[in-house]
């Protein structure tokens, strides 16, 4: 079995206050994936073993974004950002495995006015080209807060939220035209029809505690790669952050024989 996580920890100084070590020593995952980790290099040195292999994208803007990936492999390449491209806010990490790609992204947020979503949906068609590319040499998994509830079913007040930041119909189309690609929701997948599964949550007083949420966090992978999914779940009792973590189970490490040709 090939476990990985995926969580958005809204600042890991403060994430590491409020018991992120914990939950990072009991998984014991072969790849944990932070979003919004809201660091500069050095500024951090937790006590993790030795076996896991460190990688961290920084934004240049301190206190801002930021992703980072804990790997017990050491991976082939690592990529910053989507190619070559001049990535400032450290949003993407690729790390090439024998059999796979991994993906670890934090989406921009359109903002409440939505006076960033016309940046967001060319970034959206940018990152769907990449991992297009990817996945015409390997598989993709692809984990992170990609900052949309896609279907109403992932929200909690879909009605009255369609249209706000995150629930356009313009992001939401762009996740389907993602899906269409040649990627599978691997919660969905497994779970079709589950209610009340969400990843976020605002910090407004009884929100969390009423459970009034968007599941805005992710695990894609290749549809290729759709026979290896054992599990996909969201850790909704782990505090320590506005998000939780994700859990993707695969039953092995997908092989290289799994690449398209």
């Amino acid at each position: 079995m090939m476990k990985l996580v995926s969580w958005n920890v809204n600042g890991l100084r403060a994430c590491v206050n409020k018991g992120f070590l914990d939950y990072f020593h009991e998984m014991d995952a072969d790849l944990f994936c932070i979003q919004e980790s809201k660091l500069q290099e050095g500024q951090i040195c937790l006590e993790i073993s030795e076996e896991y292999h460190q990688f961290w994208n920084y934004a240049v803007k301190k206190g801002y974004s930021g992703t980072a990936v804990y790997s017990k492999v050491k991976p082939l390449t690592v990529r910053y950002g989507i190619e070559e491209d001049l990535e400032p806010e450290g949003r993407i990490l690729t790390l090439e495995f024998e059999g796979f790609y991994l993906v670890n992204v934090y989406t921009p947020n359109a903002k409440r006015d939505l006076s960033r979503l016309d940046y967001r949906l060319e970034w959206e068609d940018r990152f769907r080209g990449y991992l297009q590319q990817l996945d015409k040499r390997k598989p993709v998994i692809v984990c992170g807060d990609l900052n949309v509830a896609h279907q109403e079913i992932d929200l909690k007040n879909a009605k009255a939220n369609i249209g706000n930041s995150g629930f356009t119909y313009e992001e939401r189309g762009k996740m389907t035209e993602l899906l269409e690609a040649g990627f599978i929701d691997t919660f969905r997948h497994l779970y079709p029809d589950r209610t009340d599964a969400y990843s976020w949550w605002s910090y407004m007083p009884k929100i969390r505690e009423r459970n009034v949420g968007w599941r805005i966090d992710y695990f894609l992978v290749s549809s290729r790669l759709a026979s290896y999914v054992s599990e996909a779940r969201i850790d909704s009792q782990i505090m320590g952050s506005d998000h939780c973590p994700i859990v993707l189970e695969l039953t092995a490490a997908p092989a290289p024989a799994a690449a398209a040709e």
